[in-house]
């Protein structure tokens, strides 16, 4: 592949990144004028009033340049006196020092699942909106990765039974809507918990989506949402997947609530609603994976690239198959592009699944993208043109239990491949991407990104 490719895939990739950042999202849609919380430049429906003490708590990747935008947005309020302060649950080497709230580091990178830190945290929100009057606001954080760092077992569950039944989901090709149903039936905090404890007047939760569809009732598994808890849907995931075995208690729980029936509940899809403490809550979704995809759209656009869209691509994919569909569908683009000499992009979005084999080796979906669509273009006998590239991307800047984003397959990484005498084949099937791409220099590393909207996969093709 060309140097100047490669320095374009990179440059698409950063677009992507930088458009979902929150400290650029908050203040284009949330503003404080006149003692009150504007959206859009106008009230909310119902008037947020900043008269009284105002609490930030949330959790997610992106919630400390969150909390930072809202610390920004609130400042004159804060300069004429507002009681400003909150805590936020983080990944570690996503902490920053800000004046007003607290940012704590819950769990360890690239180790998605929740942690006794994250409880504590959690513990201290509950606390800190139920303390709350009818004159106060909370603003709650919610963003992608916010359900590990968000947590608080429902009795009788155990944290690492729940840890448990989270990993084998994960490892079993769940999609995320399975992971979370699952999540909500096992955890006091989810499906609208943390807003039925508040009682302030106002609640207002600003969203940046890593699922894929934006529902507001499954991003951090619905924390502030008028939702119900579904044992029963829960337990059918758990027999589907073979897991109901992996935590009993955790089975058993769910098997007593089932038979126990589920409460009616009056679901608002657009996240309006007020608990039965009185507190009146609103959503604002702030950015979405479709935010990611256009951005980066347009930066291929403006490179010069006829671009195919893609938005909301199904999250129960495998990343195996996703990766041989973008194999062939290079191959096209790029006998399309040599035709007409017309440099042709597809740009997607969406949240593959991986089924990992018990003799695993290291890797992420996004990586295992990339390699099933090598191993595929190398089954075809073909030579990869220059002229050609695919990447998949995790915008959080985390692929699986790794440090990478994700992965990248061009002329130079297939010659690495074979060079290095690399089994794509047993690499694919054992889910070793990581040793196969790092060997190929074939990684994407950014580090943590302080956002998340799922991930981005690209194909650029030139003549």
């Amino acid at each position: 592949m060309t140097a100047s490719i490669r320095v374009e895939m990179a440059h698409l990739v950063d677009a992507a990144i930088s458009a979902v950042r929150p400290e650029m999202l908050v203040p284009r849609r949330i503003e404080c004028r006149g003692g009150e919380l504007l959206l859009d430049r106008a009230p909310f429906p119902e008037a947020v009033r900043l008269d009284g003490r105002i609490v930030v708590i949330g959790a997610g990747k992106a919630a400390a340049g969150m909390a930072a935008a809202v610390e920004a947005v609130l400042t004159p309020a804060i300069d004429t006196g507002a009681d400003v302060r909150g805590l936020v649950s983080v990944p570690e080497g996503c902490g920053r020092r800000l004046e007003h709230v607290e940012v704590r580091e819950t769990r360890p990178a690239a180790a998605n699942l929740p942690t006794p830190a994250a409880v504590d945290a959690t513990a201290e929100m509950f606390a800190a909106v139920a303390a709350l009057g009818p004159d106060d606001l909370a603003i709650v954080i919610v963003t992608g990765g916010g359900s590990a760092l968000l947590e608080s077992p429902r009795d009788r569950v155990a944290l690492d039974d729940l840890i448990a039944v989270t990993r084998f989901l994960s490892a079993s090709g769940a999609d995320i809507r399975e992971l979370n149903l699952v999540r909500q039936a096992l955890s006091r905090v989810k499906a609208g918990g943390l807003a039925r404890a508040c009682n302030a007047g106002r609640l207002v939760a600003l969203v940046l989506s890593d699922v894929i569809g934006d529902p507001l009732d499954l991003i951090s598994s619905g924390p502030c949402m008028p939702a119900v808890a579904d044992p029963s849907a829960a337990l059918a995931i758990l027999r589907r997947h073979a897991a109901a075995e992996v935590a009993p208690e955790a089975t058993r729980h769910l098997e007593g609530a089932a038979a126990a029936g589920r409460p009616p509940v009056s679901h608002a899809a657009d996240g309006e609603w007020t608990t039965p403490a009185g507190c009146r809550v609103s959503h604002v979704l702030l950015g979405s994976n479709d935010t990611a995809i256009d951005a980066a759209a347009g930066a291929a656009r403006h490179l010069g690239y006829d671009v195919t869209i893609r938005h909301a691509v199904p999250t129960s994919d495998t990343a195996e198959s996703v990766g041989r569909r973008f194999a062939g569908e290079a191959a096209e683009l790029h006998a399309a592009a040599i035709r007409d000499g017309r440099p042709r992009a597809v740009i997607e979005g969406g949240e593959a699944v991986v089924m990992v084999p018990r003799d695993h080796g290291a890797g992420g979906r996004n990586q295992q993208t990339v390699l099933a669509s090598a191993e595929t273009w190398q089954q075809g006998g073909s030579v990869w043109p220059a002229g050609l590239a695919i990447a998949s991307v995790g915008t959080d800047g985390e692929d699986g239990p790794t440090d990478a984003a994700g992965g990248m397959v061009d002329d130079e990484v297939m010659k690495r491949l074979a060079g290095a005498g690399v089994d794509l084949a047993g690499a694919v099937a054992r889910c070793d991407a990581y040793p196969a791409l790092a060997a190929a220099d074939g990684l994407i590393r950014t580090g943590p990104t302080g956002t998340n909207v799922a991930d981005v996969r690209i194909i650029l093709a030139r003549p």
